[in-house]
C-alpha cells in the first residue's frame, strides 16, 4: 500500500516542525500522513482507540499557535488526560461513557506547542499493570513481535511510535510506565523529576507524587524539546523541581564529561535477572567505558519489602478513591463487571487499611527519595537493564489473569529496577541499545540526580550518537 508522504518517517518531530516552518509541508499534509499510517498500522496494533481526526482538522483550521511543534501530530494517553469534549476511558468499562468538559493542564501546553492531536492510545485499566491489554479496548501488540507486550501503562504509545505512526507520544508513568514500553519497544523514554511537569488542574499529584507524565520518542532531542515545552509549576502543584540551568534542548549534543556511572545488577524487589538482560547491562557498561565514562559497580541496598508495602497502599487507595468518585458521578453502587479481576482487587484491598497506613506509606517514600539521593553522592548516573527480562508474551500481565502467584513474578520482573525512581521521584530514562537474540528490544535504565534530566539528556545524545537507533524499524513499519 502507498502511504502519503513516504519521506514522513525519516523525520522525528523537530524534523517535521521546520518542514512546516519552512513552508515545505502543511500541517495538514503531515496529518494527512499520520492519519494514513494508523489506518494501515492499528488494525493490527490496537494502539490507537479513541479517533480525533476531526478535532485535529478543526484544530489546523482555527489556526495552530506558533508553537515549537507547530504542525506535528500527537496522540495522548486514554489515562487521567482530559481534552475537552473528547472522550476518555482510562482503559476501564466504568468510565467508558466519560466526556470531559475542559482540558487538563498538560493538554494546555501541548496545545500551546503546536502539536495536532488526533487520537488517544491504549492503557490498561487505571495504567495499572506493566502491559496494554484490558476488557474495554483489547491487546496492543508489540511491532516487533505481535504476539508479546509492548509494554505498559503506556504500551499504545510506545508501539504507536515504534510503528512509524508519529514520531513522539504522550506517556505516563507511576511504576515504570513511560520506560518499560519505551524498553519493549525499542524507544527512548524519560520519567521527569517529581513536580517537572503539572498534574492539574484537578489534582496537584498522582499515586502520591509517584506519578507525573511526559512522552516516549524515536529521538532524545525530541523529548528533551517536549519537556522544555510542558514543564514548570503550575497553581497548586504541591512540590517544587530545581528549574533547569538552560534549555533542555541545548543539553542534547553536549558534552557530558567523564560521569561516575554505577552499574546496578541485582534489582531492588529481589526479581531474577534474565541472562539478556545481564548481556545487555556488560555491553552497555563496556560501551560507556569507551565512551570514557567512569564505570564501577554500584548495587545497594534498599528496603523493597517496606518500600513495596508503602507503593502498595499509595497506589490502591488512589484507585478506591477515584472509583468511589466516578460511582458518586454515575449515582451508583459498583457492579460486578465494572472492574477487572485484578483491579477489584486492588480496590478491595484497601477496604480494611487506615489513615494512618496511607501516611506511613507516603512517609516512606520520601524515605527512599534521601536512600537515592546518598547514591548520588558516588554517582552521577545509575545504570541498569530497564525490565529484568525481555517483553512477555501477552496474556501474562492482564489485569484479568487467572494465576495471581505468576502474574506476581512476572510484575516483579517488569518494576525491579523502575519502580525506585518513581518513589523516590528521581529522573529516569529507558535508552534502546540492546536487541536480544529474538529481535526484542531491552532498554537500558539511566537515572540521574533529583531534579538533573539535563544529564540524562546529554548522556542519552551521547549514546544516540555512538549507537544510532533511530532508522532501526521493527517488521510493521518497514512494509
Amino acid at each position: 500500500m502507498s502511504l502519503p508522504f513516504p519521506e514522513y518517517e525519516r523525520y522525528d518531530a523537530m524534523g517535521l516542525a521546520e518542514l512546516v516552518r519552512n513552508g515545505d509541508a502543511t500541517p495538514d499534509e503531515l496529518l494527512d500522513a499520520a492519519v494514513a499510517r494508523c489506518a494501515d498500522r492499528n488494525p493490527v496494533l490496537n494502539a490507537v482507540v479513541v479517533d480525533m481526526e476531526k478535532t485535529a482538522r478543526e484544530a489546523i483550521e482555527a489556526g495552530l499557535p506558533d508553537g515549537p511543534f507547530r504542525g506535528v501530530p500527537y496522540l495522548l494517553k486514554d489515562l487521567y488526560m482530559l481534552f475537552e469534549g473528547v472522550p476518555i476511558t482510562n482503559g476501564s468499562r466504568l468510565f467508558a461513557d466519560l466526556v470531559p468538559d475542559h482540558d487538563s493542564e498538560l493538554t494546555r501546553r501541548y496545545k500551546a506547542a503546536g502539536l495536532v492531536i488526533f487520537g488517544r492510545t491504549a492503557s490498561p485499566e487505571f495504567g495499572l499493570t506493566a502491559t496494554t491489554e484490558s476488557a474495554l479496548h483489547g491487546d496492543t501488540h508489540n511491532p516487533w513481535m505481535l504476539d508479546h507486550t509492548p509494554g505498559g501503562s503506556s504500551g499504545g504509545a510506545s508501539a504507536a511510535v515504534a510503528a512509524g505512526i508519529l514520531p513522539i507520544a504522550h506517556a505516563t508513568d507511576g511504576g515504570g510506565s513511560i520506560r518499560i514500553p519505551a524498553s519493549c519497544c525499542g524507544l527512548f523514554g524519560l520519567k521527569p523529576t517529581r513536580g517537572r511537569t503539572p498534574f492539574g488542574p484537578d489534582s496537584g499529584e498522582g499515586w502520591g507524587g509517584m506519578s507525573c507524565g511526559h512522552a516516549v520518542s524515536r529521538s532524545v532531542r525530541d523529548n528533551a524539546a517536549l519537556l522544555d515545552a510542558t514543564q514548570g509549576p503550575e497553581p497548586g502543584m504541591p512540590y517544587r523541581t530545581p528549574e533547569p540551568v538552560r534549555p533542555f534542548i541545548e543539553e542534547v549534543g553536549a558534552d557530558p564529561g567523564r560521569l561516575r556511572i554505577g552499574v546496578v545488577r541485582t534489582p531492588w524487589n529481589g526479581a531474577p535477572l534474565h541472562p539478556d538482560c545481564a548481556d545487555a547491562i556488560e555491553d552497555a557498561a563496556r560501551l560507556l567505558r569507551e565512551l570514557g565514562h567512569e564505570v564501577e559497580d554500584g548495587d545497594f541496598q534498599v528496603d523493597y519489602t517496606t518500600l513495596g508495602q508503602a507503593t502498595s497502599v499509595i497506589m490502591a487507595a488512589n484507585v478506591r478513591a477515584n472509583v468511589e468518585d466516578r460511582l458518586v458521578q454515575l449515582g451508583r453502587e459498583l457492579r460486578d463487571d465494572d472492574l477487572e479481576p485484578m483491579t477489584r482487587r486492588i480496590y478491595d484491598s484497601v477496604v480494611n487499611r487506615s489513615a494512618e497506613d496511607y501516611a506511613r506509606g507516603i512517609r516512606r517514600i520520601h524515605k527512599a527519595t534521601r536512600t537515592v539521593d546518598d547514591q548520588f553522592e558516588r554517582f552521577d548516573v545509575l545504570l541498569s537493564t530497564t525490565m529484568t527480562a525481555p517483553p512477555l508474551p501477552l496474556g501474562r500481565l492482564s489485569l484479568s489473569v487467572g494465576d495471581l502467584a505468576q502474574y506476581g513474578r512476572d510484575i516483579a520482573t517488569a518494576v525491579g529496577f523502575t519502580q525506585l525512581f518513581n518513589a523516590s521521584g528521581h529522573p529516569a530514562a529507558s535508552v534502546p541499545l540492546y536487541w536480544n537474540d529474538a529481535g526484542l528490544p531491552i532498554g537500558i535504565q539511566t537515572a540521574g540526580r533529583f531534579g538533573d534530566e539535563a544529564t540524562l539528556f546529554r548522556l542519552g545524545s551521547q549514546l544516540e550518537s555512538a549507537r544510532p537507533w533511530f532508522d532501526r524499524r521493527p517488521p510493521i513499519a518497514s512494509d
